[in-house]
């Protein structure tokens, strides 16, 4: 059976292997004392190095308290106690010390937890910008492992806009990064803010991504705000990313221009416009040619434009049109006919409701403001 310590032995004389905790809850059962300033930063920096090296909270607290309870039996002042009394005195400043103790530890621990979550978000905007301006190639394969993405394959970027700019250090923007974090891993979806739109990194072939991405939008912005997010097609390579998100943008910018009711759009499905925008100086000489000769009609060319839109958008059947502006047929039927004697273009025949048709989403696209085209 092993000698107990005497309780007048000097507590440096314990051997080298006792932990450092436990070395000070034997001078605190001896002279009652509570925890030092430099036994209490020690802790700090336990708790600190733990959050570091990933241990649980949980179990660098149970480590300790356990350190104590094996110890109690043992400790000098226990040793020592001559009645129930100087018994209790010793415990109270033992409990007392391990409940300072586990404070220390979790103060220490939590600083650094926040520290590492601010240099997590730090660094995840600094590979996002790189990634999407394709600054920094040479590294940006090595960093992307970090968070599950593969350069050399094929990722998607989705990028949502809404009524207010999302910022990195918004409710919203965090709403959605733990909500696809919670539901696809933080290892294969990179969620953050950029320029005012909260963009979303995924691999392609991750499905449900980008439509779980756009609901979770609508859930920090409000269904009935005006929120919208743009798809970019599948790229691969380093430069992938840049391509999608700049298709993502041109997207919501194609959309918005020609006020789009879609929440969700796709620049797969945008194509035709982004051609017709390429060379926005013909755009806007046809637009000129075929729709100023409508400002010559009685109040101008907006209500002439307006149904020209619905009849294309109805697919050129004058009762849906009729029902969209809330008119009667005759009036879409006279407008028409207005349209064909300004322009000398037949809505109704379908080489010339092509040109029509292109240059009324020609004014939609180059901004032309109303009433009239002019610019």
């Amino acid at each position: 059976m092993p000698r107990r310590r005497s309780a007048k032995q000097a507590p440096n004389d314990l051997p080298a292997d006792v932990p450092a905790f436990v070395q000070a809850l034997r001078e605190i059962s001896l002279a009652g004392r509570a925890l030092s300033a430099k036994e209490r930063h020690d802790l700090h920096n336990i708790g600190a190095d733990a959050a570091e090296r990933g241990v649980p909270l949980r179990e660098l607290i149970k480590g300790h308290l356990a350190e104590m309870w094996r110890s109690w039996a043992t400790l000098p002042g226990v040793d020592a106690a001559a009645n129930t009394d100087a018994l209790k005195r010793t415990g109270e400043a033992v409990f007392r010390a391990a409940e300072d103790a586990v404070g220390e530890l979790t103060k220490g621990y939590e600083e650094t937890q926040r520290w590492t979550v601010r240099r997590d978000e730090s660094l995840r905007r600094e590979f996002l910008d790189d990634l999407l301006t394709g600054r920094d190639v040479g590294q940006l394969a090595e960093r992307a492992e970090r968070y599950g993405l593969q350069l050399a394959g094929t990722n998607v970027v989705a990028a949502a806009s809404a009524s207010r700019p999302f910022l990195e250090s918004s409710t919203a923007t965090s709403s959605v990064q733990a909500a696809m974090s919670l539901r696809f891993s933080s290892r294969h979806v990179l969620v953050a803010a950029r320029d005012g739109l909260l963009v979303c990194v995924v691999p392609h072939d991750l499905m449900g991504a980008p439509e779980e991405f756009a609901r979770q939008v609508s859930e920090v912005a409000g269904r009935n705000s005006g929120w919208r997010v743009g798809l970019g097609q599948p790229h691969s390579g380093p430069g992938g990313a840049v391509r999608s998100f700049e298709q993502a943008r041109n997207a919501l910018d194609i959309a918005e221009r020609l006020a789009l009711t879609d929440r969700f759009v796709k620049a797969a499905d945008l194509l035709v416009y982004q051609v017709l925008l390429r060379d926005s100086a013909a755009l806007g000489e046809l637009v000129t040619a075929v729709l100023e000769p409508l400002r010559a009609a009685r109040g101008g060319a907006e209500h002439l434009v307006d149904t020209l839109e619905a009849y294309f958008a109805s697919g050129r059947v004058t009762t849906a049109t009729a029902q969209t502006l809330g008119i009667g047929v005759r009036t879409v039927t006279y407008r028409l006919n207005r349209v064909r004697e300004l322009t000398g273009y037949r809505a109704d025949d379908p080489a010339q409701a092509f040109t029509l048709q292109v240059a009324v989403l020609g004014a939609r696209l180059l901004g032309r403001p109303q009433p009239g085209l002019a610019p």
